[in-house]
This record gives C-alpha cells, sequence and structure tokens, in this order.
C-alpha cells in the first residue's frame, strides 16, 4: 500500500519521498488508541462557514511565517476567536512542524484537531489516532490508486479524513473512493502557484456530480471578504498562513468569522 511516489511531481513529490524515509522507521510501533477525539466532521457541518485555523511555521511556498510560535498558545487563541478545528502541520523539514505541536494543541483545545502532514504509508492512520487527532490528511495527488484503502485504514481508526484535490481528474478518484469530506486546495503543490478559482470551480463540480458530503476551501484566503465566493457551497474554509502571520492570532480569526 505504499505509492507510486517517483511518479509525484514538483515540490511534493519531494516532500513526500522524504516523508517515506522519515516514517519507515515506524512500521514495527505498537501504537496506543486514545479515547475518541472530537469529532471533526460534526464541527464542519455547524450552520455557516467553519473556520479550520492552522499551527504553521514555514512553508516552501512562503518561507519562514511564524517561527518562534507556541502551538498550544495559538490554538487556545484561534478558538477564542471562533475557529471550529484546529489543523496542525507535523511535517518537520519543509514546515517545521512535529507530532510533539499537535499533541500540546490536543491537550490545550476541546475542538477537532487535523493532522497536516503528507500520509505516504499506512503506519501514519495509525499514528495518527495515537496522537489524538480526529483527522488525517489524504491527498489524491500523493496517493492516487490507493486514496480508497487509505480510507478505509482511516475508518477503521475511528478517524475522519479530509481528501485533498486540486484537479477535475483527482476529484473524480476522491469521489470513486467514497470520501465524505473533500478538500479543494487552490494552491498547485507541483509548482506552489495559487488560483483562488479552483476552489468554487471544483466544488460546483463536485455538487453537480451528486457530492452531499463536506466541502472545505484551502489556500489563498487572507480577507473575510474573499469567503464570500464560497457561501453557500462549501461547508468550511482552511487558513494558515495569514492566521499565523499575524501574531495577534484570536482577533485575526475573529475578523475571518465575522459575518
Amino acid at each position: 500500500m505504499i505509492p507510486e511516489l517517483s511518479k509525484v511531481p514538483g515540490v511534493l513529490g519531494e516532500i513526500s519521498r522524504q516523508r517515506l524515509r522519515d516514517v519507515m522507521e515506524l512500521e514495527a510501533q505498537e501504537w496506543p488508541k486514545p479515547s475518541l477525539p472530537p469529532s471533526f466532521s460534526q464541527a464542519l457541518r455547524l450552520p455557516g462557514l467553519s473556520l479550520i485555523a492552522e499551527v504553521k511555521r514555514k512553508s516552501p511556498s512562503q518561507g519562514e511565517i511564524a517561527l518562534e510560535l507556541e502551538a498550544a498558545e495559538v490554538a487556545r487563541a484561534y478558538v477564542a476567536g471562533g475557529a471550529r478545528a484546529i489543523s496542525v502541520l507535523t511535517e518537520p523539514h519543509y514546515f517545521a512542524g512535529s507530532v510533539r505541536d499537535l499533541q500540546e494543541v490536543r491537550r490545550a483545545v476541546d475542538v477537532p484537531v487535523l493532522r497536516k502532514d503528507f500520509t505516504v504509508h499506512p503506519v501514519q492512520i495509525a499514528e495518527t489516532r495515537a496522537l489524538g487527532a480526529s483527522a488525517v490528511l489524504l491527498i489524491v495527488a500523493v496517493l492516487g490508486r490507493w486514496i480508497e484503502q487509505y480510507l478505509e485504514l482511516a475508518r477503521q481508526e475511528g478517524l475522519d479524513a479530509l481528501v485533498e484535490v486540486h484537479s477535475e481528474a483527482e476529484l473524480e478518484l476522491a469521489l470513486s473512493a467514497g470520501a465524505s469530506i473533500i478538500g479543494v486546495n487552490n494552491r498547485n503543490l507541483a509548482d506552489l502557484s495559487i488560483d483562488r478559482s479552483t476552489a468554487p470551480r471544483l466544488g460546483r463540480l463536485a455538487r453537480a456530480s451528486g457530492f452531499r458530503g463536506l466541502l472545505v476551501a484551502e489556500s489563498g484566503y487572507s480577507e473575510a471578504a474573499q469567503l464570500a465566493e464560497l457561501e453557500g457551497l462549501f461547508d468550511a474554509v482552511l487558513i494558515g498562513t495569514s492566521l499565523a502571520r499575524s501574531h495577534n492570532w484570536q482577533v485575526a480569526v475573529a475578523q475571518m468569522t465575522r459575518s
């Protein structure tokens, strides 16, 4: 069940291959199963556009964002500002994240936590559950034909899965695999360019195909006015860079969530 990462292009392929090297040493480890955390999907079903606020220190596209941030402190401020879920980057090389960040956030807040990482091996699903996350990120551009099997592993662990797409072909794979939460990324992860028309376009295609699950828009949002294009179509938006960089995290979230 290891995806064919040699075929994944650009920066995404580079990160994914490094991640596989990182996690191979975890194969033989036994993972505890803590009590079930708050439901990610239920948080996204609340009325209005749910905000998933991301704990993020750096990225390949933006460089250093907020290297010194304390994950738990930021997460508490996000929730105080109105975030309904927290996304925590745990990839260490390109995003300066860690599993410790996720554990600290899980202890600090009572809202669902999404583990934002590059899932390339089944062991990461069990690890995500053991860390106390509510949901795991599955990127179709990475997993390809294995997406359905990884979805099933997540279900077996009691995790929600945010299945990420950024093209029509990837959307078709996500739909055929039975994804119930689809994230549309406005960022092309091969060349890191942003096109904010991607989310509305693929969101409409998903709904036209009969998809009745949850839709999450990702990347490129920094002002509340930009969210108007998502209303009535998307259930949630994931925002990272602009919030983490603000250094006034509660106010930044409140400004994005006010109607």
